[in-house]
């Protein structure tokens, strides 16, 4: 064993304290500035002169070695010299080195405080759990939902919204994407971002979820065969959250939250005692999807209904100021408005009454479900003219024709959706469609993944492809023009929404090309994962669901109404109340009729008129028109279709 040098032992220990932290380093510089000083003074000690004692010669050298200005004060030859050297130190070791720690130390401290790593100390905040695709337009719901949001304020007792995000690196350029993000703009200092993970127990208790208004879990996305899927990740929060509560003795937030796999609810409820609500992820996109299907156009009732804009939205409101009205006298009051129905209060839960009587009167307890373009038309105003009233009774229960028996259907691309999408069809009944799936990703995983979701086929006859429709030759081969329904999946197994959104829109231009030829066109469907795509593909024929900004609305306004999600699942759910497209044939509708002349017809079936939908689109390329004037003129051309709610 070779013996260790002094001055490797003097190294190491020097070291040691260097490697500390700041207030170390500045400790061994002014132990080296002591030790200068003192050798300067020492040196000059023997010369006499100005020098009484050894400590005044000493404090001679440590201001010739802190300030240069005293050099040209000094006399003699030897006293120069060593002032020289004092002052050429002081340059390397007082100066360099002190402003270097000291710059370093603040740089390091303003790259902590940058990461989010404080906690915050707010209460009646909103906590978004995850920076994914859907946080910004998530964070551009909340920021967007004037009306909501004064509502959901005063209920909370507080008159600022902040936000906090927690997200797994902080960073500028985050403050940046916010900032130059639609809807958001200037008002991105009301976000606050902290650096952490949602399993994180350390990370909930700097967003300071405990005195949080409302928590929301977005889900993450992680790569195909992880161990750690999103699900995973929100159940730990979910369990972080309510082990803080019970050691801080805090009542538990209110928590909205997204899963993706609708089986793990159960364990979901069982980890969070508290108030929750929970959005399947996979099962809502796989029902908006199957009822497209049913209804081809329906994409642009959610494009309307469940993303942001100037058009017309889902609300609901307490009882309180409306409480001993029918529905019908409301509807009446608010020209501007169409009631949908309301919720009543039972003993666990809700009932969800769509499409309910006109003669329902409301009570303190219930919520009234409208739609309209603003929150504020939703309120009384007296100044609104008062429309005749409607009667509408009880709402006729029409069966569904099977749309979807012998449908073919082909599915372009897979994702982890794909074993929702089937168990959706399947819930339809019997009259199943018939569902070809063309993906690269081998034909033995695909079988595991639908024999991991249920035990048995989710569908009675599907098969296989194995091929890549970005391929022109292989997407001729399966022959798109002989199905009725043809579906384009964004893949989950991409680096990125923009790289999965990129192969979805190049198939749709090649499939576009196909089908240029073809005697007759099927229906298509697009699904997209990333926003800011959304307007790329101008003078497109398909029909478009962008899946984040779908979801990110539901589970801002969820957070804001919670009672809002039932209203949603009774909606895009089989059975039950159901939006669909009629001909204006099956009502004794006048030539000339107006919005008004409309709903008066279609409340005799007991159905809800919600607008119409035109076989030629508009300048903006839009078919939809809901919630017209109530006097305006409907002059329905050939082709055109009735929007209506009603019971199935």
């Amino acid at each position: 064993m070779l013996p260790f040098r002094v001055v490797d032992r003097v190294k190491f220990i020097v070291e040691r304290q260097l490697v500390k932290g700041a207030g170390f380093q500045l400790l061994v510089v002014g132990i080296f500035i002591g030790l200068i000083s003192l050798v300067g003074g020492l040196l000059v000690v023997p010369q006499g002169g100005d020098f009484d004692d050894p400590g005044s010669a000493v404090w001679w050298a440590f201001l010739r070695l802190t300030d240069p200005g005293y050099l040209g004060d000094d006399v003699g030859t030897w006293q120069r010299f060593v002032s020289t050297l004092l002052t050429i130190s002081g340059y390397v070791v007082f100066m360099g080195t002190l402003v270097a720690i000291l710059t370093r130390w603040l740089i390091a401290k303003m790259a902590d405080l940058e990461r989010g790593l404080t906690p915050v100390t707010l209460k009646k905040h909103v906590v978004v759990l995850g920076w994914t695709s859907q946080t910004l337009p998530l964070l551009s719901e909340l920021l967007g939902s004037s009306g909501r949001m004064r509502r959901f304020l005063e209920k909370h007792d507080t008159h600022r919204l902040n936000l906090v995000v927690l997200s797994e690196e902080a960073s500028a350029e985050q403050v940046h994407e916010l900032r130059n993000e639609p809807g958001i703009g200037r008002r991105a200092r009301q976000i606050i971002l902290r650096s952490g993970s949602a399993i994180q127990p350390e990370a909930l208790h700097r967003v300071a979820c405990l005195d949080a208004a409302a928590v929301i879990v977005p889900s993450a996305v992680y790569e195909a065969g992880s161990l750690i899927t999103s699900d995973v990740e929100t159940v730990k929060a979910l369990l972080s959250i309510a082990a803080q509560a019970r050691q801080y003795q805090a009542p538990l937030p209110f928590v909205v939250a997204e899963i993706q796999d609708i089986r793990k609810l159960p364990v979901v409820e069982r980890a969070y005692p508290g108030p929750i609500e929970v959005v399947a992820g996979n099962a809502t996109i796989s029902r908006l999807m199957v009822q497209n299907v049913l209804h081809p156009g329906l994409s642009e009732v959610y494009n309307e209904l469940l993303t942001a804009g100037e058009d017309n939205e889902i609300y609901v409101r307490g009882g309180e100021s409306m409480a001993g009205l029918s529905l019908g006298e409301l509807a009446s009051e608010r020209p501007g408005v169409i009631i949908l129905g309301l919720l009543r209060r039972r003993e666990q839960g809700w009932d969800v009454q769509l499409a309910a009587p006109s003669a329902t009167r409301i009570d303190a307890e219930d919520r009234v479900v409208m739609m309209a373009r603003d929150y504020s038309e939703t309120d009384a105003d007296p100044k609104a003219p008062v429309l005749p009233e409607i009667g509408r009774g009880e709402a006729k229960r029409s069966v569904r024709a099977h749309k979807l028996e012998g449908r073919r259907i082909l599915l372009l691309g897979w994702n982890r959706r794909v074993p929702s999408l089937m168990a959706e069809f399947s819930s339809y009944g019997p009259g199943q469609p018939v569902l070809d799936i063309v993906s690269v990703v081998p034909i033995s995983e695909r079988e595991h993944a639908l024999n991991r979701y249920a035990t048995g086929k989710l569908l009675e006859d599907y098969s296989h492809i194995e091929a890549d429709y970005m391929v022109e030759d292989e997407l001729r081969r399966i022959n798109p023009a002989s199905y009725d329904t043809i579906i384009l999946l964004s893949s989950d197994r991409l680096a990125s929404g923009e790289e999965a959104d990129a192969r979805t829109m190049v198939g749709y231009l090649q499939l576009e090309d196909i089908l240029a030829a073809a005697p007759q066109r099927p229906q298509l469907i697009m699904e997209l994962s990333d926003p800011d795509n959304r307007h790329l593909l101008y003078d497109h024929q398909s029909e478009m669901l962008i899946s984040p900004m779908i979801l990110s609305h539901i589970l801002a306004q969820v957070a804001l109404r919670r009672e809002l999600r039932m209203v949603l699942d009774e909606l895009f759910t089989v059975g039950g109340a159901e939006i669909r497209f009629q001909e204006p044939g099956d009502y004794p509708l006048p030539a000339s009729a107006d919005f008004h002349v409309l709903e008066k017809i279609l409340a005799v079936e007991g159905e809800v008129a919600l607008g119409v939908f035109r076989a030629a689109a508009d300048a903006r390329g839009r078919h939809l028109v809901m919630n017209p004037p109530r006097r305006q003129y409907l002059e329905l051309q050939p082709g055109d279709r009735l929007v209506v709610l009603c019971q199935t």
